[in-house]
């Protein structure tokens, strides 16, 4: 099956297998911020965004994406300059051992491109979707007032 759609500003013109997730897709171009975690869409491991909406990917068939615009966390960062999210996780201490981190830094980006000025409960209820043995949430809440 024949999928076209943009990723990470690139268009992308592929063949992929039936059933294949949007997961398995990414990882298999190593794209491995994208991390496996449940594989039942409970922990936000593998969160990206589809047309600036936060998806977990492990529970997207990748051929539901044709013609949309797929974001991972490799799209905020232009070069060398950190996106303001991923600067924020950095100065307040948002960021442990790293491995929910990009899935946090991407709900929180969606909730920002939907609301620039979200109250401390909008935050929390994003960051419910995204799990994290480490931070406790409470660094990444403070990350993302500021």
């Amino acid at each position: 099956m024949k999928v076209q759609f943009t990723l990470n500003r690139k268009s992308v013109s592929t063949t992929v297998t039936p059933g294949e997730t949007l997961l398995e897709y990414l990882r298999k171009n190593e794209i491995y911020s994208v991390k496996y975690g449940c594989d039942h869409g409970e922990c936000g491991a593998c969160t990206v965004l589809i047309d600036g909406i936060a998806y977990n990917a492990c529970l997207m068939l990748i051929h539901t994406i044709n013609g949309r615009n797929i974001e991972t966390i490799e799209s905020l960062a232009i070069k060398d300059d950190l996106h303001s999210v991923q600067k924020a996780f950095i100065e307040h201490g948002a960021i442990q051992c790293g491995y929910c981190t990009p899935g946090m830094i991407l709900s929180a980006e969606a909730l920002l491109r939907e609301n620039p000025d979200p109250t401390e409960s909008e935050i929390r209820d994003t960051m419910a979707g995204n799990l994290c043995r480490c931070t406790g949430y409470v660094k990444p809440v403070e990350a993302l007032k500021k």
